[in-house]
């Protein structure tokens, strides 16, 4: 019998790669959540294999309604407002939104059946751990959280909801925290996409041969899209209920590094400018992945290099600028 997976989001950068994964793997019927049917590029090329439901997460009777049809037996809660940089132009927006949209999906999977309820993956972030002191990198899932901003805030709150709503009803939940996931799709309100969307606008000269950046002294642990829902896939497979496992390379880097890597990608001559609007309020020095707990739980380990992570990256800006 085939199972029924739903993926919130699956329009999204994330939810699209995790729908590719499962249709290559096969054996399930898929479900995803959209907030557009006619505004959904990132799966239109499968679009015809899976079963696309536009739905608002934050309104608990269509969300209540679509868990009593499809019936599903994992969901993957990836639907978010996700870019920590805009949390702080629109925080109660941010907020509400990821806090609501959970617990919509948390109530209605509890309500809906006590014999056989689904599986839940809840997507938190690496975000969470904020600035964290020396002595705690690598992070581990015990470091001590220190947000720095809204989107951490609301992770938080998704994270601490899932761990709740498992102890007062022993929901079979696996929670994950994903350190910088990067790859092909990637909003360009993320760095990466937004240095790759810049390059490849300066090579086919629409703008000026300038690159505008934020803060390049930041170190993050990137990982490439692709490898990490197949770790989200893993632990809800094999995760503890009721548990959370970091993911990641465990190797970080500069911003600066990584921009230079793409600079070095491309014939383009390019000048570098930093550009006050785009540094944040506050900023977290390094994350930097302790991935012990899941990888021994898994064996998962990426399979894709940072290198050909970034030239897949430009090269995905280059076929639509």
């Amino acid at each position: 019998m085939k199972k029924k997976i739903l993926i919130t989001g699956i329009s999204g950068f994330a939810g699209s790669y995790l729908a590719e994964y499962f249709l290559t793997k096969g054996n399930c019927d898929l479900f995803g959540t959209t907030l557009s049917l006619h505004n959904s590029p990132n799966v239109s090329k499968i679009q015809n294999q899976l079963t696309l439901l536009e739905i608002n997460l934050l309104d608990y009777e269509k969300v209540v309604q679509m868990i009593k049809e499809v019936q599903p037996d994992a969901i993957y809660h990836l639907a978010a407002i996700a870019s920590a940089r805009l949390s702080f132009q629109n925080p109660a927006e941010t907020i509400t939104n990821n806090i609501a949209a959970q617990i919509n999906i948390l109530e209605a999977v509890r309500k809906q059946s006590k014999d056989s309820p689904a599986k839940i993956l809840i997507v938190s972030s690496a975000d969470v751990y904020g600035k964290v002191t020396e002595e705690h990198i690598p992070i581990g899932e015990q470091t001590p959280f220190n947000p720095t901003n809204p989107y951490s805030v609301s992770k938080i709150a998704q994270d601490y909801l899932a761990l709740q709503y498992y102890n007062s009803y022993n929901m079979h939940i696996v929670r994950v925290r994903p350190f910088n996931h990067i790859g092909p799709r990637q909003a360009p309100y993320f760095v990466v996409p937004d240095f790759a969307k810049q390059i490849v606008e300066i090579e086919k000269k629409k703008k000026e041969p300038v690159l505008r950046v934020g803060n390049l002294d930041a170190k993050r642990d990137f990982t490439d899209v692709r490898d990490m829902v197949r770790a989200y896939d893993m632990l809800l497979e094999k995760g503890k209920p009721g548990d959370v496992y970091n993911i990641g390379s465990e190797n970080s880097y500069t911003i600066k590094s990584i921009l230079e890597k793409m600079i070095a990608f491309s014939s383009a001559a390019i000048r570098v400018e930093q550009d006050p609007n785009l540094m944040r309020p506050s900023d977290n020095p390094e994350l930097r992945c302790d991935r012990t707990k899941m990888q021994t739980l898994t064996q998962w380990k990426p399979e894709i290099s940072l290198e050909q992570t970034l030239k897949d990256t430009l090269d995905y800006w280059r076929n639509i600028v």
